[in-house]
């Protein structure tokens, strides 16, 4: 009888979910739904409404609509090419430079922005015809500009690292924010020795030697773009502010950035910047205080513990263990968004992972590195939709070009579990961490 409510909520959820339902008003309903088998419904509505109020008064929260907004001022501040033009002096005349190129621009744009979708747009959008008139097949080109994406993800400033940190229990951001460089470099690096193999088996062409010139211009352009990881990560480990103030800091830098010195936003469109920003900052807080009703109800009903004891009778083994939670996560991730399988699942593996010893720094680093490959999958993977529509090319005539990053992307991510010191190393040389 008890167990009535897990099972009550997670039916009402996925039945939800694949009937259309919008992933936050299934959480919602579910967690009302399971909620009525613990309490009277009277009760559990003032309860659950109690739970989204309280859970969103946390000052962490606060850098989500910040770190938003500046996404959005530097996603129309036309900072793309200038990067393309940093990654392709970076890069040299190696075998599928222009390929490469996609990867590091994509680093560099991901991590400035924040988001998979907007890098895939903006970088594709003016890598796909460079790299057609250098002879690579759109798919190809589709292919590691969807795969690379995500990277930004990993390398901070990263929203999604701030709603992992809260939902674990207001973990330190600025030890989250650290711990992410080394695998996003390392999901880079895979990315790029991937396509140097295809790039020398098939012969796809190089791009041309910089001089001494390009780049230099080359990086005065991109200079201004690149401080503001440099002003936001240096304040944050330097003790100067902490990660929810580096947010306000990155919307002015951002604001002087795209209408002071680029002058690509003109006065009369920020009214439409702050729209785009809000609509997107409402829909993850809504995300957010569904999750958090969701999470208590969960508690109420043993299902974190239910879960942890079921999978420990499987095995004891700590490599089985993390094995089963990657592959549910990489299910997950094919079917559900980044931010509401963070939001839900953090809940239940994360008692799992502690009880083996797992640092949950280290499991929050491979839970967002896992959930980022479910971005480049069908049939939710919206990195995937972007970037081919970006390329002009087909989803089912993508897939095949994929599988290789696919497997270069769980190498990495099996890198990522198995040596804690790659997630570890940075905050605890900072001081972030103990």
């Amino acid at each position: 009888m008890e167990n009535y409510p897990a099972l009550v909520l997670l039916f009402s959820f996925f039945f939800l979910v694949f009937t259309g339902v919008p992933i936050a008003f299934s959480l919602g309903i579910a967690a009302i739904a399971a909620g009525s088998m613990i309490l009277p419904p009277e009760i559990i509505l003032t309860i659950i409404s109690q739970r989204m109020v309280s859970g969103l008064d946390n000052f962490a929260l606060l850098a989500i609509p910040f770190f938003v907004l500046a996404g959005v001022l530097m996603n129309h501040g036309g900072i793309a090419a200038k990067l393309i033009r940093l990654a392709m002096v970076l890069v040299g005349r190696t075998p599928g430079s222009l390929g490469h190129v996609n990867v590091v621009a994509n680093m560099l744009f991901g991590s400035i922005s924040g988001s998979a979708t907007a890098a895939a747009a903006a970088v594709g959008g003016v890598m796909s015809p460079m790299q057609a008139r250098a002879g690579f097949p759109p798919t190809y080109s589709a292919a590691i500009n969807i795969s690379s994406c995500v990277s930004g993800l990993l390398i901070p400033p990263s929203n999604v690292m701030i709603i992992y940190a809260v939902t674990a229990g207001n973990l330190s951001i600025a030890a989250l924010f650290a711990a992410g460089y080394l695998p996003g470099f390392l999901l880079g690096l895979s990315l790029i020795a991937t396509g140097f193999a295809i790039s020398r088996a098939r012969g796809y062409g190089s791009g041309e030697r910089a001089g001494l010139g390009d780049i230099l211009r080359a990086l005065v352009e991109a200079i201004p773009s690149l401080l503001l990881i440099v002003v936001i990560i240096g304040g944050i480990l330097g003790g100067i502010f902490t990660a929810t103030e580096a947010s306000a800091v990155a919307v002015l830098y951002a604001l002087v950035l795209s209408v002071g010195i680029y002058r690509t936003i003109p006065l009369k469109q920020l009214p439409a910047v702050l729209v785009e920003a809000s609509v997107t900052t409402g829909i993850v807080l809504l995300l957010v205080s569904m999750s958090i009703a969701m999470s208590w109800v969960m508690t109420r009903a043993d299902i974190p513990q239910t879960i942890t004891a079921a999978l420990l009778s499987i095995s004891e083994n700590p490599l089985v263990l993390l094995l089963i939670i990657n592959l549910v996560l990489i299910v997950v991730g094919i079917f559900m968004d980044m931010t509401p399988a963070i939001l839900i699942f953090t809940p239940i593996f994360l008692p799992v992972a502690t009880s083996i010893g797992m640092d949950p720094l280290h499991f929050g680093i491979m839970m967002i590195f896992n959930l980022c490959i479910g971005l480049c999958t069908p049939p939710v993977g919206i990195a995937l939709f972007v970037g081919c529509s970006v390329a002009d090319v087909r989803v089912q005539h993508v897939v095949r070009p994929l599988l290789p990053f696919f497997g270069a992307m769980l190498l990495a991510l099996v890198l990522v579990t198995v040596l804690p010191q790659l997630s570890l190393a940075l905050p605890e040389f900072f001081g972030l961490y103990n």
